[in-house]
């Protein structure tokens, strides 16, 4: 695999902060998982120290020459020139951003996750807005540091899905607002189910535990890899991918659509990492490239699998062993309720038909912020009044409205935009295939996931985004496949 004597002495080097990047993904999940609420005090200390260690031996000077010198070598394989290349962009932000900056983000965005919780319970933004404030602050240090051509955001923007733009998201979106809302108003004139009984049927949760891990061991997990626990926001870490992948998933006792579509959502992720070529695996490119890239992945398991009627057929007698009171509904009752479509106020509950107005509106709150151009205290009154101007729904409260995602509380702004990116990436797997509905149809689910591996998963971050997709697919980001997309499945 590595041909360079320099590049060897990289991946020498860089295994040590892999492993540091290993004991804080491990104390990430404990964090969402297990950790008692007052080992925060510990752990965020604990995190912050070993930001500041990652960003010590990123600095190395040695390392920092072997990077340069191996830039300057001719004939690296692809292999060597995307571990270089994903070097670089590491080195940028830790040669840019001060070590203090670093290290005061790290503590900040672990006490803000224990405040988010709290708030979030009590329906209060009042008790999260002052650790906003302090990312924001920190977050727009962070954008001037590392620079940008047009604007801040941009800046941001790149640290989540390499070489995006606000103009490549702007492109996305003027084409997906129109569609999306053309779209709503056939289905509303065609009278598409809004609601369904199901939605309101309460549930055991151990018995929807069992259809759940019964439904992703009718997908396909290696069980020696791969782990589900439970947490109240799902998510998927890769702890030393391909080889230890965990997922978590949410239980509220009614509507089982929910735990099961977070799950097939996580697997998506899940699958990814754990279909990564295992050379590439403690290597700069041994993870996922992006996460709009990523979010196809789920996007593509959860919707265009997941929510298609042929897969409603393919798991209806599993999901009636465990629910008893699925025995009077059809096929046909389980796909329409898996496919409700109404405007809604939580992003996460939310239809694939209107899911990217959700990220349109966070997009827009997201720029004004980063430029000051709105205080962070009239967050919820402008998110009210866009979700009503979009969707037409109006939050009662702040758990409803501004304090209902975790990713502001981690600091992550400039990272919605690539839900919306993998829900197009989708799309374009979807038609670049041709033939998923019919192997889903017949359970050939493994034909699929291979589809997907040779086309983006075993490559980890070898590619760039666009590079990766134009390899695989001869285009990158087109809105247009996924407005073709819903409406052909919801005509």
């Amino acid at each position: 695999m590595i041909k360079s004597e320099t590049v060897r002495q990289i991946l020498d080097h860089y295994r040590v902060i892999w492993a540091l990047g290993h004991a804080q993904s491990v104390m990430g999940w404990d964090s969402e998982t297990y950790m008692p609420e007052e080992g925060i005090k510990g752990r965020a200390v604990a995190r912050a120290e070993i930001a500041q260690l990652i960003q010590r031996f990123m600095l190395d000077e040695k390392f920092v020459k072997l990077i340069e010198r191996a830039e300057e070598e001719k004939d690296l394989t692809d292999i060597e020139r995307g571990i270089i290349r994903t070097l670089k962009r590491d080195l940028k932000f830790y040669q840019r951003v001060p070590p203090e900056v670093v290290k005061e983000f790290a503590k900040v965005t672990s006490e803000a996750f224990v405040a988010w919780r709290g708030a979030k319970e009590k329906a209060r933004f009042d008790l999260f807005l002052p650790y906003l404030e302090r990312i924001v602050e920190l977050t727009r240090v962070v954008a001037e540091k590392l620079g940008y051509e047009e604007h801040p955001y941009d800046a941001l923007l790149d640290l989540y899905e390499e070489g995006l733009t606000s103009r490549d998201v702007e492109t996305v979106f003027s084409v997906l607002e129109p569609g999306i809302k053309s779209l709503l108003y056939k289905l509303e004139s065609r009278g598409w189910p809004r609601r369904h009984p199901l939605e309101d049927v309460p549930y055991d949760k151990a018995k929807v535990e069992a259809a759940v891990m019964e439904v992703l061991e009718f997908v396909g997990y290696p069980k020696a890899r791969f782990r589900v626990d439970v947490s109240p926001h799902p998510f998927t870490v890769g702890i030393a991918t391909p080889f230890d992948v965990r997922i978590t998933v949410r239980y509220r006792g009614v509507d089982f659509r929910e735990p099961l579509f977070s799950a097939l959502h996580e697997y998506g992720h899940a699958l990814y990492e754990l279909n990564i070529d295992e050379s590439l695996a403690m290597t700069p490119v041994g993870s996922g490239v992006s996460l709009g890239i990523h979010e196809s992945q789920s996007r593509f398991m959860e919707n265009v699998v997941g929510r298609s009627r042929e897969f409603a057929a393919k798991i209806s007698p599993t999901l009636r062993k465990h629910l008893d009171f699925l025995a009077k509904y059809a096929d046909d009752d389980l796909f329409y309720y898996f496919n409700v479509v109404r405007p809604s106020l939580i992003r996460t509950e939310a239809d694939e038909v209107t899911y990217n107005l959700h990220i349109l509106l966070r997009y827009r709150l997201e720029r004004l912020m980063v430029t000051g151009e709105v205080k962070i205290s009239q967050l919820p009154e402008l998110w009210n009044n866009e979700m009503d101007r979009l969707l037409g729904v109006r939050p009662r409260n702040d758990a409803e409205g501004v304090l209902q995602d975790i990713h502001w509380a981690h600091g992550s702004i400039g990272y919605f935009p690539t839900y919306t990116l993998g829900n197009v990436v989708a799309a374009m797997i979807y038609y670049k295939h041709g033939k998923i509905r019919e192997l889903v149809a017949e359970g050939n689910l493994a034909s699929v996931k291979e589809y997907l591996r040779e086309k983006i998963h075993r490559w980890g971050s070898v590619y760039p985004p666009k590079e990766l997709l134009s390899r695989g697919f001869g285009e990158t980001y087109n809105a247009e496949y996924l407005v073709k997309y819903l409406d052909e499945k919801y005509d």
